[in-house]
């Protein structure tokens, strides 16, 4: 009985001093709150335009005086001509465990659409991912769907990861690019569930788990995991698995689907000759590419992130941190 009213105190203080903290995260996030953005306003950078200037400065700091006179005279003429007739429009996505940029995606998504030019406009979207939820994601790849269906050109690049979720939402590009040591693929589908039914028992702790319907809760981490309960669950990853080899398929013709949607990963440099990506090459240099050619603006909306979550993060960015340290990597 003292075993359980420890727990029962513990439990206690701990609630008492979570509650201290929200407390005083609350007060802070109000009293720093002011001066940022409004929620989901549309920001819009002229990048090609911040790249000129860059490039006018660094070009000035190597001339004499008399000389960068005329170079900055020049630039500014060049500054006040029309932009060219093509437009590249730059959206992010950081893709987490749910997927949470994705009100922020569609948002920017239609600010895109709002303006672009079918057959003539290109979005290009810089996508890491090392995926997450099944839902996030389908709902993030469905909305990049939009911009193929008005017929506006959707690049893709990946500098890093797009892996099971990430991957697809990366198929749905009409030309998918990414560097040389991005990881690409992992299309398959995985579900955890730890099970605490044998220690409840061994503690004679019941647990009472009511459903209406046969397959209503076939897995739980409570109850038992009975061998129709286990197949049902499997059933349904199995499904999902084919929806997104299906999925794939569809998107790109040309993968052979039974080859690569077995849930591994593979570099970019080999994803290539599999067909899993279009192109090596970093998102700077792509970008840069189209200088000249394309005014390139840079679309981000403004989502402010709850107290709880930014600390979140920074744990998250901390233990990747640390992971990467003692992987070798860092």
């Amino acid at each position: 009985m003292t075993f359980w009213l420890d727990i029962a105190a513990f439990a206690l203080k701990a609630l008492v001093l979570v509650l201290g903290l929200a407390a005083a995260a609350f007060v802070v996030a109000r009293a720093t709150r002011g001066g940022g953005p409004e929620p989901d306003e549309i920001e819009i950078e002229r990048l090609d335009e911040v790249w000129r200037r860059r490039e006018t400065r660094l070009g000035a700091a190597f001339l004499t005086k008399r000389a960068r006179k005329a170079h900055l005279k020049a630039a500014k003429k060049a500054a006040k001509a029309e932009p060219p007739e093509a437009r590249v429009y730059v959206l992010d996505f950081k893709g987490d465990l749910l997927a949470s940029a994705v009100n922020r995606l569609a948002r920017e998504i239609d600010a895109v659409l709002s303006v672009a030019r079918p057959e003539k406009d290109e979005v290009v979207l810089r996508l890491e991912s090392p995926g997450g939820t099944v839902t996030g994601y389908g709902l993030a790849a469905a909305r990049l769907q939009r911009l193929r269906a008005a017929r506006v050109k959707l690049t893709i690049c990946v500098d890093q990861v797009a892996a099971s979720g990430g991957y697809m939402m990366a198929a749905v590009a009409d030309r998918l690019i990414a560097a040389p040591f991005a990881m690409i693929g992992s299309i398959g589908v995985v579900a955890q569930v730890p099970n605490l039914n044998r220690i409840l028992k061994k503690n004679d702790i019941d647990v009472e788990v009511m459903t209406s319907g046969e397959f209503k809760r076939s897995v739980s981490m409570f109850g038992e995991i009975t061998p129709a309960g286990r197949e049902h669950f499997q059933g349904k990853l199995e499904e999902t698995h084919d929806a997104f080899k299906r999925l794939v398929a569809e998107l790109r013709p040309g993968v052979a689907i039974g080859e690569v949607g077995n849930g591994d990963v593979w570099l970019a440099r080999d994803a290539l000759s599999l067909g899993l990506v279009d192109e090596i090459c970093v998102s700077d240099e792509y970008l840069f590419r189209q200088r000249g050619r394309a005014a390139i603006y840079l679309i981000s909306s403004y989502e402010p992130k709850p107290m709880l979550r930014q600390w979140l993060d920074r744990l998250g960015l901390m233990a990747q941190s640390a992971l990467a340290r003692w992987s070798g990597f860092a």
